[in-house]
């Protein structure tokens, strides 16, 4: 719950939704919430493959700009990919009943995704300067970092959207046509809990996020997506 004493909607698309659409949708809802005309939201969905640049986006990142879909996006940060397989969470709190502190919201932002990826006995860890949740490869003539999970956001009078994802299953060589959030140091790559070795699956990922969102930010209860 927040700080009036609702429950946050969490809602969840089944098949994949367009970027435009869902950014339209996103946009609205914010307003809406803005205006005290709509509850909190959080918003699961699977995109389509396609490039997404935040607001610090290099055009030399985008290394096959004809591969995929590429849209100019509002959020922070820089190349992004999303596509089927990654757990998108669209997340649309009042920061205006949360203190109004974008250090810490974005702090619990990783802290909820830490703990979902608890619940797979998997240490996500946070590094500065690199945004997002990453794990370290250990092994035999292998130590490196990979980023498992991006944290890209928008605040809008107090209000946020965007959000993050978390690559549970995607096709990892479509990242390949851009460098990821600008990083392109060999130690540092992507990964996801599929390329880790587990079994897990878009809806074990979504029963964890749930679980450690609720502990972070509170109280949730079902509701249907906003497109």
């Amino acid at each position: 719950m927040n700080e009036t004493g609702k429950r946050i909607g969490w809602a969840t698309s089944q098949g994949l939704v367009g970027y435009d659409d869902a950014v339209a949708a996103m946009e609205a809802r914010a307003a809406a919430i803005a205006a005290g005309e709509a509850d909190e939201l959080v918003w699961l969905l699977e995109h389509p493959p396609l490039y997404t640049a935040g607001v610090s986006a290099k055009p030399d990142d985008l290394l096959d700009p004809d591969r995929f879909p590429v849209f100019k996006s509002g959020r922070g940060g820089q190349f992004t990919y999303h596509g089927p397989g990654q757990r998108v969470a669209y997340v649309m709190l009042d920061l205006r009943t949360r203190g109004r502190d974008v250090t810490r919201f974005v702090a619990d932002l990783e802290r909820w995704i830490i703990g979902a990826l608890d619940a797979f006995n998997v240490q996500g860890e946070v590094r500065a300067g690199r945004v997002g949740v990453w794990v370290e490869r250990k092994g035999p003539g292998l130590k490196r970092e990979d980023k498992i999970a991006a944290i890209g956001v928008r605040l809008r009078k107090w209000i946020s959207f965007h959000g993050i994802a978390l690559n549970v299953e995607p096709n990892l060589e479509h990242f390949a046509g851009i460098t990821p959030c600008g990083i392109s140091a060999s130690e540092f790559g992507v990964t996801s809990l599929v390329d880790l070795g587990l079994p897990v699956t878009i809806h074990d990922a979504d029963a964890a996020l749930r679980a450690s969102f609720e502990r972070v930010f509170g109280q949730t209860e079902h509701t249907s997506p906003p497109i």
